[in-house]
């Protein structure tokens, strides 16, 4: 620490001496530490192939136009060997996924699921060794199959027209391949509704002016006339969005009516979707039936509550609910007596808590 911050570290250090003894005047005569203990070089090689495959991802990132900030479904990682995808989707996965904003990783050890290999000669390091054998050689390099460019990567030589050729002497080229039922669109760097959906959520966040921070319901509407496959969208991916937002993406069928809105915009051809999102305060849900029961059945014991409660503060009200641990006495409804209002059970603080308790989660 002492070179990067001399002043901090110098002001530890005369800390520490008040309890050590033998100490030097200062932090800056003392010598580096040495290295103690073994070092884990299995840490280091898991560490340096993470940073490898993020280099990686991040260069096919920029072929495809594809910033950081565009999140992705998925990434596939291939590779034989078994104990490298093992240290890549092990601890190191959840760094990898957060480095390139991806969603998910998935480990493949078939080499040839992906990619078609090819090999070729490399003639400026052969042309001299063999001269006039070249040609030959040449020739059945090429012709190669994949299981044999397999076998030599993995023995490292190969012998041909009785000449030992070294991993030096012949390029591997891998070409991307689709793999079966699979097409192009399927598998390319483009994102999907699910993921894109989130994208326009975070930019619509920002237009309005939120801080990350700020606490906000959002709505989705769809435009196209078959709203069944923007629903599927919803439903299959519902835990990564939730994930994503902070909160249960909702339908904006669910909106009350005395929901703030705070911004909204429509999208049109997103992934093949077009729909409207909507961000708005979080909004009271209250259960007439709990609290028409609360109050002995008088009717305009509701309006009343409701009334009250929308007028507080909702952070307040969080907060007392909190402090109650799930329930507040409201005592200011001109008429009726002091009432127990429980969270949960007569009130929702927001729509999301509300859909959520409904599928006991």
């Amino acid at each position: 620490m002492a070179p990067f911050t001399p002043f901090f570290s110098e002001g530890l250090y005369q800390n520490m001496r008040r309890v050590c003894t033998e100490s030097e005047e200062s932090i800056h005569y003392c010598s580096f530490p040495q290295v103690e203990g073994e070092r884990n070089e299995r840490i280091e090689q898991s560490v340096a192939r993470m940073m490898t495959i993020i280099d990686l991802a991040r260069n096919i990132r920029e072929q495809h136009n594809k910033p950081l900030k565009s999140p992705l479904r998925e990434m596939i990682v291939v590779h034989p060997d078994v104990d490298f995808l093992d240290g890549i989707a092990g601890k190191l996965k959840e760094y990898v996924l957060e480095e390139l904003n991806v969603r998910s990783l998935i480990p493949c050890n078939d080499a040839l699921k992906y990619a078609s290999l090819r090999a070729e000669p490399e003639f400026s390091v052969l042309g001299k060794r063999l001269g006039k054998s070249m040609g030959v050689v040449a020739k059945e390099v090429k012709a190669m199959s994949q299981i044999d460019i397999l076998e030599f990567e993995k023995a490292g030589e190969v012998t041909i027209a009785s000449h030992c050729l070294k991993l030096s002497d012949i390029k591997v080229v891998r070409e991307f391949k689709c793999p079966d039922g699979l097409t192009d669109k399927e598998v390319d760097a483009a994102g999907d509704g699910d993921v894109l959906v989130v994208k326009r959520i975070q930019k619509l966040r920002k237009k309005t002016g939120l801080e990350p921070t700020d606490a906000v319901e959002v709505y989705f509407e769809s435009l196209d006339e078959d709203k069944s496959i923007s629903q599927q969208v919803m439903n299959s991916q519902e835990l990564y969005i939730r994930d994503a937002i902070g909160s249960p993406l909702l339908s904006s069928t669910l909106m009350p009516t005395h929901a703030v809105i705070l911004g909204e915009e429509s999208f049109h051809d997103i992934s093949k979707l077009s729909f409207t999102i909507y961000l708005a305060r979080p909004a009271l849900v209250f259960k007439s039936d709990a609290i028409l029961l609360l109050y002995g059945g008088n009717t305009k014991s509701v309006h009343g509550l409701e009334t009250y409660l929308l007028s507080r503060d909702h952070s307040n009200l969080k907060s007392e609910f909190q402090l109650g641990e799930g329930k507040i006495t409201v005592d200011a409804i001109e008429g009726f007596p002091a009432r127990n209002v429980v969270l949960g059970e007569h009130v929702f603080l927001t729509v999301g808590d509300s859909i959520l308790r409904t599928k006991g989660l």
